[in-house]
């Protein structure tokens, strides 16, 4: 019966990851059909003529090349931006006592109540007064606002975890209080930090209803906001190049995953080595 055990669980595996990739998967199969046979009543997950002009028709409409370097230029310094910005305040958020930490805490629960349909006038009449409505810079700080808060929730969880003794083990042998923090605390929040910018890149690389109400000039315009000139003023979809420009907007995600999880695995053994 044992000796059923582990062939049954790799064949668990293998269907779970067949189905967290099979929406992949038909995207890849919808990018390479030609319009006739995605039209069709027919259903196949392999291509009966490989439709290669999706890709290149998808590049040269709609500027996507430009729409993806806004969004990397604004996935990148957002990310950054709360990595700085969250690492010391989830330190403080998490070790400190009293009201002012009920205060942080009872902010931030509070900020992920309102839904961004009422808070996107606020924050567009905000920007139109300092003159960043239809600017990256403008966006790039919505971004970073809108994510923080669930970033601090999460760092604060790692630095929680991270036992005071350790801390204070390294005052008694003499370290000051920032070498402790840089020797002791900060990579054992490796792990942490690398799962924040993780969380930070995919939702601004991905987010689409700020971009929409804030941009206005095409060439500011992010990757969701191209993706949608796809479809034509009266509801007609290019479905092969949309399917191949979506695509393209998703290998840069899986790239920095790909990253990033190297990263993360290396910061839980140091972690744990430290630990």
């Amino acid at each position: 019966m044992r000796a059923l055990v582990r062939p049954a669980q790799y064949v668990a595996l293998a269907f779970y990851i067949l189905f967290l990739g099979f929406p992949l998967l038909w995207l890849i199969s919808a990018s390479l059909k030609s319009s006739g046979e995605l039209n069709s009543l027919t259903v196949s997950l392999i291509p009966q003529d490989f439709h290669w002009e999706n890709y290149s028709e998808a590049l040269s409409r709609q500027g996507l090349v430009r729409s993806a370097w806004n969004s990397a230029i604004v996935a990148v310094v957002s990310t950054a931006l709360v990595v700085v910005i969250a690492l010391p305040a989830s330190y403080v958020l998490a070790r400190l006592r009293g009201k002012i930490r009920a205060a942080g805490v009872g902010w931030i629960l509070v900020s992920q109540v309102f839904p961004v349909i009422l808070i996107i006038l606020p924050l567009f009449l905000i920007l139109r007064t300092i003159g960043l409505t239809d600017s990256l810079v403008g966006l790039t700080l919505v971004h970073t606002t809108y994510t923080l808060p669930f970033a601090l929730w999460m760092m604060q969880g790692y630095v929680s975890a991270i036992p005071v003794d350790l801390e204070e083990a390294g005052s008694m042998d003499g370290a000051s209080r920032l070498t402790v923090l840089r020797t002791i605390v900060f990579p054992l929040l490796m792990p942490g930090i690398v799962a924040t910018a993780m969380f930070s890149f995919v939702s601004s690389w991905n987010e689409f209803f700020f971009a929409l109400v804030l941009l206005q000039s095409p060439e500011n315009y992010t990757l969701p906001i191209t993706l949608k000139m796809f479809i034509g003023g009266e509801g007609k979809v290019a479905l092969g190049p949309l399917a191949a420009g979506s695509v393209l907007a998703a290998i840069p995600s899986i790239v920095f995953f790909s990253i990033m999880q190297k990263k993360l695995t290396g910061g839980l053994l140091s972690g744990a080595v430290k630990g």
